[in-house]
């Protein structure tokens, strides 16, 4: 069935992802925080996870890209809890921010979002002198992500019907990380890996005609596992259209 992308976007825009404290990392890492520049303060649709205007507007433009979490684009769309460690400026819950790109500078983890920065702060007027240091010592752990929705199958824009197919995997709940994708090949009676063309794109040329049945393999608390879509992406399917997969991770 095929899903209302921009109305999935509206609906996360809204959701704080609060960290579900049982099932977050205990402890905490030193790091560094900056920020990119950014016309709207939101996140940079061209990302290298290649999320698109997802990973501009995902938990209210609270976005970040990411150095050494980033592995080989895996770590595109997992959420972490930053705190910056000045107290006079520093909030103690800090901010919830979701990776949807690649950054590195000046020894740092994190280069947030103007958004996404600004929430470190303790108020409006302690943000704007962290914004003033540029760069911050910080403390970050991994959260669970959490999204009032199904896991949605997004055909990236690249994708040219039927000829070339390329696919994200949006809205993944909990700490889990999607590893790899692959679609079934009827005529074979097997499935065939797609390939990571950067950052969280997976994708293939001469897809199957008829609909496309994808599965992804899932890292996380559970281990690692594979997960089928409970939907089929029909046979006429279009760039930049979302399909919801009926299946929700915890």
């Amino acid at each position: 069935m095929e899903h209302s992308f921009k109305n999935q976007i509206g609906l996360v825009c809204v959701i704080l992802l609060l960290p579900a404290l049982c099932n977050s990392q205990d402890s905490f890492t030193d790091s560094r925080a900056t920020y990119y520049g950014s016309p709207d303060c939101y996140g940079n649709p061209r990302g290298a996870c290649g999320f698109g205007e997802y990973g501009k507007t995902i938990n209210d433009g609270s976005v970040a890209g990411v150095s050494r979490l980033w592995k080989n684009g895996t770590g595109c769309g997992a959420c972490y809890q930053v705190r910056c460690k000045i107290p006079q400026y520093c909030d103690e819950n800090g901010a919830y921010v979701v990776v949807t790109d690649y950054g590195e500078g000046d020894r740092t983890d994190f280069i947030m979002s103007p958004r996404g920065y600004s929430r470190l702060g303790r108020n409006a007027e302690a943000s704007e002198v962290l914004f003033k240091y540029g760069v911050v010592d910080v403390e970050y752990r991994r959260v669970p992500c959490k999204y009032n929705g199904n896991i949605v199958y997004k055909v990236h824009e690249h994708s040219k019907y039927p000829d070339y197919f390329a696919i994200l995997i949006l809205y993944v709940d909990g700490t889990n990380d999607v590893t790899s994708v692959e679609i079934w090949q009827e005529d074979c009676q097997e499935w065939r890996p797609l390939r990571r063309t950067f950052g969280a794109v997976f994708d293939t040329a001469y897809p199957p005609n008829g609909e496309i049945n994808l599965r992804f393999q899932v890292s996380g608390s559970a281990g690692v596992y594979w997960v089928q879509s409970k939907n089929a992406i029909p046979s006429d399917w279009k760039a930049g259209a979302a399909y919801d997969t009926e299946i929700q991770l915890t």
